[in-house]
């Protein structure tokens, strides 16, 4: 039953990795004034949250470099 080849009806599907078009897309149109603002807009915002979050967690990632010695008063008793 399986010895019978026929020609697949969509073989050119195969053969699409080798083909090329000729008709090249359309230009993208350029971006308006304000959408270029916005652009720059939200990567000045998301960065200057990066810093600031740099900024305010710099304090409590570093280690004290002087640690006050407490003693108690039980301590100093005897």
């Amino acid at each position: 039953m399986f010895g019978r080849r026929e020609p697949v009806p969509f073989a050119f599907l195969a053969e699409t990795d080798r083909f090329r078009s000729n008709v090249t897309p359309p230009p993208r149109p350029r971006a308006s004034f304000a959408e270029m603002a916005g652009r720059w807009l939200l990567g000045l915002t998301i960065v200057a949250g990066l810093v600031g979050a740099l900024i305010l967690g710099e304090p409590a990632m570093s280690t004290p470099s002087h640690t006050p010695v407490q003693q108690s008063q039980a301590s100093q008793g005897h």
